[in-house]
């Protein structure tokens, strides 16, 4: 991989610490995007870097596809502006894997890649992604990361925390990283096939 844009809006609050590589005690209320930039030049110092610090909204889609992507690797955690980029990058034509919902799950045996987001079941994210995609016209098109598992119900909890928010939906600290493990194993081993 020599170039990549990573794209978030987001600092680190001290819930993300149990699953985001960059979220430590030490990085709280920093730019996420800056702390992967800092991390991914010490991994490899030649890889090319563009930032997109901004929240995606249907205004800042168009500037962030104005690129032309070999790939694009989705995980957006927030219905709306997921449903959006996912109808416009495909439409666009990209190529796409997107991480569904690890909330609410446990059991990694139930994480899956299908080759088409159509595909997936059990997924409360994904459920809704399929349905809101349906009524724009878009039945398929992008691959997707999912868990198959029943939601527990003892991970929902009332968030006292937050004014946005009356309640929380708790994620174990293994599943994001399998969910991105699958994701990127599989634009990888894409970009490797087509070369």
């Amino acid at each position: 991989i020599g170039k990549m844009t990573i794209a978030d809006s987001d600092t680190v609050s001290k819930s993300n610490i149990n699953r985001q590589i960059l979220a430590l005690h030490s990085t709280i209320g920093e730019k996420k995007t800056e702390l992967a930039k800092k991390r991914l030049l010490d991994i490899n110092p030649s890889i090319e870097l563009t930032i997109f610090d901004r929240y995606i909204t249907e205004d800042t889609i168009e500037d962030l596809l104005e690129t032309d992507y070999d790939y694009i690797v989705d995980a957006i955690d927030t219905l709306s502006p997921k449903v959006i980029f996912l109808y416009r990058a495909t439409n666009k034509g990209f190529k796409i894997i997107s991480s569904m919902g690890a909330g609410r799950k446990l059991d990694p045996t139930q994480v899956k890649l299908v080759s088409d987001f159509s595909e997936t079941h059990g997924c409360h994210l994904a459920f809704y992604v399929r349905k809101y995609l349906k009524r724009l016209g878009l039945k398929e098109g992008f691959k997707a990361v999912y868990s198959a598992e029943a939601p527990v119900k003892e991970s929902m909890f009332a968030n006292r925390d937050s004014d946005n928010k009356s309640s929380t939906v708790g994620v174990i600290s293994y599943l994001p990283a399998i969910f991105g493990l699958y994701c990127a194993s599989e634009a990888i081993r894409d970009l490797i096939s087509n070369e």
